[in-house]
């Protein structure tokens, strides 16, 4: 498959206008349309700026590939715009984006478009050709550059390969090995290949990198390479498994400095300022670059907290299903399990729900020690979910469960680190053991040691944080209403301060975490922070609905998206807004989700459901006045963000 079947005349426009970012992604999103390979602007789009909320699809050089891989792309395809007055896309390097391809890729299908995307990405990498691509004066000579680029590409591959296998037959190994991968795998996994590749051809040697993309792994490592090369760079932004890189020096990087820094990753080989990778899966050792202790530990508490959220939203969604099922029962002790169909949705549900803690503890263990922490992980977590304690041996033969005490959340985060740290300590000991056992090592003796250890120390821990849950719990359910408006403002507004970030993140996690203690409290707490969360981009929307001269066309068709955004409880719609006017959009967000959380605090709305936003209105306690915390919050935060903006000129 080549570039040009996915790029047609249709899906191009040369010597565009862009007044902003969500211009021109409003501008590529139409290309696409017209291209045929959508069948949902508004869902393709909604793909769009969730990938660019993650982090931004600028490269730097002037190039920005803004992507998504939904069920609204009826068919893989590319758009592609230049731009000569350029545009912000948050690149790296400060840069504005003035060549932009955009890739619909649909879900469910054969990845076979992956690999042709992979070579596009690659070969923006090469200055002339993206400067070829920039001097295109209609879209049948843009196609003409990348046709030639492309046949030249497949030339230089077919003769690289030959070179490769001739160096592989005469015993010539690569000198550096990398791997490099992104969270989509479409676009920055081959771009920071690439880079890498062709700097370390610039310094005379060869470097090999393993991609790995949607479409699977490609140039895989193989074990005589890693035996024969100086060291590994890992430029990733997800979790890459390092047990193979026993012994070599491992770095360990975003894939940005992949595609912005290759010479410097390099180098921190070369001069053999990389650590070595110890023992036999520890990642523990490999470098996070220029990470602070509390990155790292940030970094950690999000990999639990991105594994766990399917079980809590999963689980979650199918307990509110259930009362709402049941809602002949309402206000009875049997809500939500009186029929056999709400028992069949909520069983299913708590069971979900229940996971909540060992996958957290697990996954937070896993990041920090790789492998061998996950099953001492989940075992710490299980066992914070029970509360089991020494009081509970003492009752032995017939062992009371009711001196036990949930430690909840509190106890599973603690789990999940002490776990890590517990299993690299663990590896460092047993690297000390004769080379015989290193084979039985992460079968038999890091799942033992490392389970039995968390279980011990769990043991003794567990009664200071059931002390502590308990009188947290207490606590808040012995709030008055003030108090009780306070913990709403403050969850509410959190969730608009970075729209998806930490404190969003923050605010999210430690109101599920009361959910599943089961308390009104908890469900309180959660309905506030979704009312919040669901303000940012109604926000938007009535501002650029209502009033329009505050705002661009291109502004004002982007705001209607942010209707079904905010209802959805995605306050990620906000973002390319903030993005381009932070000063405005923020504080005016922040000030309208508060209100919304003290509100639906204060009028004592619950809900059990940790997601869903007005899909889930039926199971919310108080619905009326829940949704009138939405709309006076909402309403608010727009109209001081409408009288604070000046008027634009088209």
């Amino acid at each position: 498959m080549k570039i040009t079947d996915l790029l047609k005349v249709e899906g191009i426009k040369v010597g565009a206008r862009a007044s902003s970012q969500m211009d021109a992604i409003d501008q590529l999103v139409a290309l696409q349309d017209a291209s045929g390979n959508i069948n949902d602007k508004a869902k393709y789009k909604e793909g769009i700026l969730a990938r660019e909320a993650e982090f931004s699809t600028a490269v730097g050089d002037g190039i920005a590939i803004p992507h998504a891989k939904t069920a609204a792309v009826k068919k893989p395809g590319l758009a592609a715009m230049t731009v000569p007055a350029g545009v912000d896309w948050n690149a790296p390097d400060g840069e504005k984006a003035d060549l932009m391809f955009m890739i619909a890729a649909p879900e469910g299908e054969a990845n076979t478009h992956l690999e042709m995307l992979a070579n596009l990405s690659a070969m923006l990498m090469h200055e002339e050709f993206a400067n070829a691509l920039r001097a295109a004066k209609t879209p049948q000579e843009f196609l003409k550059v990348i046709d030639d680029a492309e046949a030249a590409r497949d030339a230089e591959a077919a003769s690289k390969a030959a070179e490769q296998a001739a160096q592989a037959s005469a015993g010539n190994y690569p000198k550096i090995l990398a791997i490099t991968a992104c969270p989509t795998g479409i676009a920055h996994t081959y771009m920071a290949a690439e880079n890498l590749e062709k700097k370390a051809q610039e310094m005379g040697f060869v470097l090999k990198a393993e991609t790995q993309g949607s479409a699977g792994a490609k140039n895989i490592l193989t074990a005589e390479e890693i035996a024969h090369c100086e060291g590994i760079i890992i430029a990733a932004d997800k979790n890459v498994d390092r047990a193979r890189f026993a012994g070599k020096q491992v770095y360990s990087t975003n894939v940005s400095a992949g595609i912005n820094e290759p010479e410097r990753l390099i180098n921190i080989i070369l001069n053999h300022e990389a650590p070595v990778q110890e023992g036999t899966a520890g990642a523990a050792s490999a470098a996070t670059e220029d990470e602070s202790i509390g990155a790292q530990i940030y970094k950690h508490l999000m990999n639990g907290v991105s594994h766990m959220l399917p079980f809590v939203i999963g689980g979650g969604i199918l307990t509110a299903l259930a009362f709402l099922f049941d809602m002949g029962a309402a206000g009875t002790g049997a809500y939500g399990s009186s029929t056999a169909l709400a028992a069949f949705f909520k069983k299913i549900g708590e069971e979900a729900f229940g996971m909540m803690l060992p996958i957290l503890a697990g996954y937070i263990s896993m990041s920090i020690a790789d492998r061998p922490g996950l099953a001492p992980g989940v075992v710490g977590g299980l066992m914070a979910k029970s509360g089991i304690n020494m009081a509970f041996l003492a009752t032995a033969p017939d062992f009371d469960m009711s001196v036990c005490v949930s430690g909840g959340f509190l106890a599973a985060l603690a789990a999940g680190f002490i776990a890590g740290y517990l299993t690299n300590f663990i590896k460092k000991i047993c690297d000390n053991l004769p080379d015989a056992l290193e084979g039985i090592k992460p079968i038999l003796l890091y799942p033992v040691l490392g389970t039995l250890a968390i279980g011990a120390i769990m043991y003794l821990l567990n009664p200071i944080f059931g002390m502590l849950n308990t009188a947290m719990n207490d606590f808040l359910n012995g709030m008055g209403t003030a108090n009780a408006v306070m913990l709403g403002a403050v969850v509410g507004g959190m969730m608009s301060i970075d729209f998806g970030g930490p404190f969003n993140k923050a605010s999210y996690v430690f109101c599920t975490g009361l959910l599943a203690s089961g308390t009104e409290m908890g469900q309180v707490a959660m309905a506030a922070c979704m009312a919040g969360g669901m303000v940012p981009p109604i926000v938007v929307a009535l501002s650029t609905t209502f009033f329009k001269n505050k705002w661009s066309k291109a502004d004002r068709d982007a705001g209607l998206v942010n209707y079904i955004m905010g209802l959805s409880f995605i306050s990620e719609g906000a973002i390319p807004f903030a993005a381009a006017d932070p000063g405005h959009i923020i504080p005016t967000c922040v000030i309208g989700s508060a209100i919304a959380g003290a509100m639906s605090a204060a009028f004592g709305c619950t809900s059990p459901a940790p997601h869903g936003g007005a899909w889930v209105l039926p199971v919310i306690g108080n619905p009326v006045m829940w949704l009138a915390a939405i709309v006076v919050g909402s309403v608010v935060g727009a109209v001081i963000l409408s009288f604070w903006k000046k008027p634009v000129e088209e």
